[in-house]
């Protein structure tokens, strides 16, 4: 069988540096027509220095131009085909003809986007005919169905294997456009549907006067299951969160190629699934599900009780690189939120860097302290390059 590829999101230039060892692939949108808007999107005069690092690192580069377009976005729209094939972009992921169209006039390959909806054997014939080389699956097909259709049509496969789930068919919703004016179809959802709602009768009697979160859909998680997506024959797993941070998308990345990489080695066991449910429950997460891959979702599918990240591990800004010592390897930084300890795990984030790591040694005016306090200035040793004004976070675990 052949060795599907691991696609990761990608909100800024930070993301590539946390994931690029560990993907075979990222996706990613620039400023226009994106559903990810309120994302940090790679700049459009920026695409072509991102492509190339990108490819430079190994890894293909696909940016989605899957937004709604309208009449008025027509010459946008075909200004960003354009850029993005002179910035040498592997495949764009859309789903209106008209931007497949310009995809096509400018000779730029395409995937069709999971906004359309595919899942049967004939609409994927129809757009293979339109030159597609690849279908990113409804979210809402069956494993079994998968099988099916890889039978049928002899088209690569995309799916998703983790991340959030919307609670709309395929992500087509008009919730957020009803109540707040903000489009979902135009990369500016609201989140109505992970509100708390108070349900009522037809005469307005309430029947449930708490607040509960019935639309609040878990996240998809098959980790435990890869060697059954392999076997369906998906051939690019996709992981969700193009608005997460760097530390999601490496430590989601990170269990995914292990699990890949597992059952090709044939290492893949249950104690290592233990260790990478355990990883993933450790960055935001909203409670795991299998989505439809197994049928229809039930009401274990939704978290009622609460909203958003659920993860114990959170993350605190401390302040910024003040000063990086290259010769010592060794930044400095000013403690302005809270101060930090021998054993603390800390997360450096620049344009350019993502670092993780202990405090090992820890050192105030050149003495080797155990703690620093808020609003001292300390140092200490890095594996590899900070920049001035890299944001520093430290790691923490709430109680349950």
């Amino acid at each position: 069988m052949k060795k599907p590829e691991l696609m990761s999101p990608i909100r800024d230039w930070t993301s590539l540096e946390a994931c690029k060892y560990y993907a075979d692939a990222v996706y990613f949108g620039c400023s226009d027509l994106s559903l990810r808007a309120r994302s940090n999107n790679i700049k459009l005069n920026e695409l072509g220095l991102f492509v190339s690092k990108c490819h430079g690192y190994g890894l293909k580069a696909y940016l989605t131009v899957n937004s709604i377009v309208y009449e008025n976005d027509l010459n946008r729209a075909e200004r960003l085909i354009k850029r993005a094939k002179e910035a040498k972009i592997d495949a764009i992921i859309a789903w209106d003809m008209a931007v497949i169209s310009l995809a096509k006039k400018h000779k730029v390959n395409f995937f069709v986007s999971t906004q359309s909806s595919v899942c049967n054997s004939k609409s994927a014939l129809v757009y293979k005919k339109l030159g597609a080389k690849r279908i990113v699956l409804a979210r809402e097909m069956t494993l079994k169905q998968i099988k099916e259709f890889k039978k049928k049509v002899n088209i690569e496969v995309e799916a998703f294997c983790h991340g959030a789930m919307c609670v709309a068919i395929s992500g087509r919703c008009i919730l957020s456009a009803y109540l707040y004016g903000n489009s979902a179809n135009c990369g500016s959802c609201s989140q109505p549907c992970r509100k708390p709602w108070i349900l009522s009768d037809s005469e307005g009697n309430q029947i449930i006067n708490e607040g509960k979160y019935f639309m609040n859909s878990k996240d998809i998680c098959m980790i435990e299951y890869v060697p059954d997506l392999i076997k369906a024959g998906i051939d690019s797993f996709k992981i969700e969160g193009r608005a997460r941070d760097p530390r999601y998308i490496k430590t989601v990345t990170k269990c995914y190629r292990e699990a890949i990489d597992s059952f090709y080695g044939k290492t893949f066991t249950k104690a290592k699934v233990k260790k990478w449910k355990k990883e993933l429950a450790s960055v935001y997460n909203r409670g795991f599900c299998t989505g439809f891959y197994f049928g229809t979702p039930s009401k274990e599918g939704i978290s009622y009780n609460e909203a958003d990240n659920i993860s114990k591990v959170k993350r605190t800004e401390l302040g910024r690189v003040f000063h990086y010592y290259s010769n010592l390897k060794v930044v400095s930084i000013k403690l302005q939120t809270r101060g930090i300890k021998l054993g603390d795990k800390i997360i450096i984030e620049g344009k350019n860097t993502y670092i993780e790591l202990t405090i090992k040694e820890l050192q105030i005016k050149n003495k080797r302290v155990e703690r620093g306090l808020k609003g001292q200035e300390v140092a200490f040793k890095v594996p590899k390059r900070a920049r001035r004004n890299d944001k520093v976070f430290v790691l923490s675990t709430t109680r349950a």
